[in-house]
């Protein structure tokens, strides 16, 4: 991966992370196929960093995405970055690599570039994405995140991922996984929610002193999925200083919010399985926001969290609970 070519920042592994990731998360009641559809025609318009999930039961079609636009010769395999995530039901250390592996055989690739730890709460193993309880709460376990940590860096050993970070993560959580006795990797990066609304400036300068990249979801918003958010929820690209900032440079608010986060050094997630709008988020790296449009935008911050995981309220792990 030509850095340059891409906008990439180095990891503290030496790898290196293109600066704009397309998210493959869809919505209920979107087909998987258009997860495919759309990745290609993320790869076709310039996305290289592809961020994906165990989780988004969407593996096969991506990974089938990136063989077609591989075999076509658009790409070859190692002008892309691809993320899969460890879900929650995988925290046993023992069942850390076996999941990596089932990620792999669905994509069809013989590695990942990043393997994260989705979230810091572990669930009840087994097949189950959501294992319930007969009241329907859902099953917590305690696994310490140091011996599921030590289980990333076997596989980054193994060859089965380049690099190994978390999401969602406070600077607690970080700092345990730092001062872990015998830590062999750190964290690259730790993706967490990130936008104008939340611009987790603290985090991120926490993550910067550390040499941890932050990595932005929901950096538009979000996709108000009412199963993780409340229905009142503010919209982000109704914002009225993002409208005049994207008038004035003749840009969308979507682009400016996405902007926003390329100048201060965060790595930016969009997901849209719209081809106009896919074309559009890749053209952020096309204009620059002046320090007025930056300070202005640091203003909007009111600390508002659209995914507050209040399935996982009370667990010991519970990332939100701390100011950053």
């Amino acid at each position: 991966m030509d850095p340059k070519r891409t906008h990439s920042v180095k990891l503290n592994d030496g790898h290196f992370m293109p600066v704009l990731g397309f998210g493959t998360l869809a919505s209920e009641g979107v087909p998987k196929s258009k997860a495919a559809e759309a990745t290609k025609v993320a790869i076709d318009v310039g996305f290289r960093h592809i961020d994906a999930a165990y989780v988004y039961e969407n593996e096969e079609e991506v990974g089938k995405a990136l063989r077609e636009k591989i075999a076509d010769g658009t790409v070859k395999r190692e002008d892309l970055f691809y993320t899969t995530k460890l879900w929650c039901t995988f925290f046993q250390p023992e069942l850390v690599r076996p999941a990596l592996e089932r990620s792999l055989k669905k994509l069809q690739l013989d590695y990942v570039d990043l393997f994260i730890i989705h979230v810091p709460v572990a669930m009840k193993p087994g097949e189950e994405l959501m294992p319930k309880d007969a009241n329907g709460k859902i099953i917590l376990e305690t696994v310490d995140l140091r011996d599921t940590w030590e289980a990333l860096e076997k596989c980054k050993d193994a060859g089965l991922t380049r690099s190994i970070g978390v999401s969602n993560f406070n600077h607690k959580l970080l700092e345990m996984i730092l001062n872990k006795p015998g830590l062999k990797y750190k964290p690259v990066c730790n993706q967490v929610e990130c936008h104008p609304y939340l611009n987790q400036s603290k985090l991120l300068e926490f993550c910067k002193s550390k040499d941890i990249v932050l990595v932005a979801y929901s950096a538009l918003g979000s996709q108000r999925d009412p199963n993780w958010m409340e229905k009142d929820s503010p919209v982000l690209l109704e914002e009225p200083i993002l409208k005049a900032i994207a008038k004035k440079h003749n840009r969308s608010p979507g682009q400016v919010a996405l902007r926003y986060q390329v100048q201060r050094g965060v790595v930016v997630l969009a997901k849209s399985f719209n081809e106009k709008r896919i074309k559009e988020n890749f053209q952020v790296l096309e204009f620059e926001l002046t320090p007025e449009d930056m300070k202005a935008i640091d203003g909007l911050n009111r600390n508002f969290r659209y995914f507050k995981l209040p399935f996982a309220v009370g667990h010991p792990y519970y990332p939100f609970s701390e100011e950053y």
